[in-house]
């Protein structure tokens, strides 16, 4: 039996989210991304709920220039810089079912220059 695209995407992501749960104290950084954009949210999946969210629709990265990848990075970078305002240093991050490469690895490695640990 042949899997669709999403069909493999969906079974690796549940795979990953079997592992990785976020807490209040660290949360989860789950990275999503369509064709076009790209969307990064702050989950505590204890209570259930998104802490904080930052995508490539921000006035601040709309205005700017550069190729998707670009703008993935300038999304981690602006993520992280959210997110230690807020007080939150340490993350558990979430490919999505994606492969660490491109877009979402752009995503965590501006996060990371950016000060979030994971």
């Amino acid at each position: 039996m042949a899997l669709t695209k999403l069909e493999r995407r969906e079974r690796i992501r549940k795979r990953i989210r079997k592992v990785v749960s976020g807490t209040n104290m660290v949360p989860r950084l789950s990275v999503y991304r369509s064709n076009t954009q790209v969307y990064v949210q702050f989950v505590d999946d204890v209570a259930g709920k998104t802490l904080m969210s930052v995508s490539s629709l921000n006035k601040e990265i709309v205005s700017a220039t550069g190729t998707k990848t670009e703008k993935a990075a300038l999304v981690g970078k602006l993520a992280a810089e959210k997110a230690l305002a807020a007080g939150i240093s340490v993350v558990k991050f979430d490919r999505g079912g994606y492969l660490y490469h491109g877009r979402v690895k752009a995503v965590a490695e501006a996060a990371r220059e950016g000060g979030l640990k994971f």
